[in-house]
């Protein structure tokens, strides 16, 4: 007797826990979407005919639930909406700042960059190509007007160098065309004194 009781006792908890645990599986299993809930009411529900019409019966209490369920999810869904176009909104600003200052730092890149290939000539910003290129004809005119002015000097130089030794067989020639002058004097003058002395003795 004492053992039928025990064998009945552990067959009724078996059961009970065995349909707890059912029930918590289907509690678990239970889909709690908009879908999933309009699918558990309308396996509750019931259906009738009445003059050839058929009519499901709903309990009131699960609809108002499932009408309460959908106004959340959709005052939910405005809020997130809400949420998301403030963020876009913000996003877009912030996106538009920072293209701004992108375009800014573009700009000042770009003219730091143009200073850096250019270089200052008298005030003006001239590339380096052609700064390289007005300095070396700079440079290269300098250098033919040195080359000219050292011909010119040469030739100068040669000039006065051949005016002086002209200068100087001019003179040599002069002079020795005095002294011969001055010899040709001394003679017509001596043959002038004899002449006079010859004509005094006769």
């Amino acid at each position: 007797m004492k053992c039928l009781r025990i064998l009945f006792t552990l067959t009724l908890l078996t059961t009970f826990c065995t349909i707890t645990a059912q029930q918590q599986d289907t509690q678990a299993a239970k889909d709690e979407t908009l879908v999933g809930q309009f699918k558990e009411l309308e396996r509750k529900s019931g259906n009738y005919r009445a003059n050839g019409i058929r009519y499901e019966v709903v309990k009131v209490g699960d609809l108002y639930r499932i009408k309460g369920n959908i106004f959340d999810s959709i005052n939910t869904a405005n809020a997130t909406i809400k949420d998301l176009s403030a963020t876009i909104t913000s996003n877009k600003a912030e996106i538009e700042d920072l293209n701004s200052k992108l375009q800014e730092t573009t700009n000042n890149l770009n003219n730091v960059t143009e200073e850096k290939d250019s270089m200052s000539f008298f005030g003006a910003l001239v590339s380096k190509g052609t700064y390289k290129l007005i300095l070396w004809s700079i440079i290269f005119g300098l250098l033919l007007f040195l080359i000219l002015f050292v011909y010119k000097y040469r030739n100068s130089n040669y000039l006065t160098h051949q005016a002086k030794t002209a200068l100087a067989d001019l003179e040599k020639e002069y002079e020795q065309h005095r002294r011969r002058a001055l010899e040709r004097e001394q003679k017509i003058s001596r043959q002038l004194q004899d002449e006079l002395n010859r004509q005094k003795n006769k």
